[in-house]
């Protein structure tokens, strides 16, 4: 069974059907996941990710480590899973 499953994986990834990216997201809370996450070289207290939901929607957020505010404040992707996920990525990049 395991057999048949990375066959049609495999498949799905030469017809271009998977995205290999859609297999390994970098951060998750919830719907929402984030990767290329990056510190701001001219602010330290910043980060920049890139966020995605299950819907497919992407978008750019910058988040401000020092009381968690997102700018754009709205958007596509859901604020309050994106706010889980900024606050997670900012007590991370805190640790590192």
């Amino acid at each position: 069974m395991k057999t048949l499953w990375a066959l049609l994986l495999a498949i799905g990834l030469l017809l271009g059907a998977v995205q290999p990216s859609a297999a390994s997201p970098g951060l998750c809370v919830g719907l929402v996941c984030a990767d290329q996450i990056q510190r701001s070289e001219r602010l330290p207290w910043q980060l920049k990710l890139r966020v995605s939901d299950q819907r497919g929607q992407h978008e750019r957020l910058l988040v401000d480590c020092r009381d968690g505010v997102l700018s754009p404040r709205e958007g596509l992707v859901d604020r309050g899973y994106a706010a889980a996920l900024a606050k997670r990525a900012c007590r991370i990049a805190v640790e590192s």
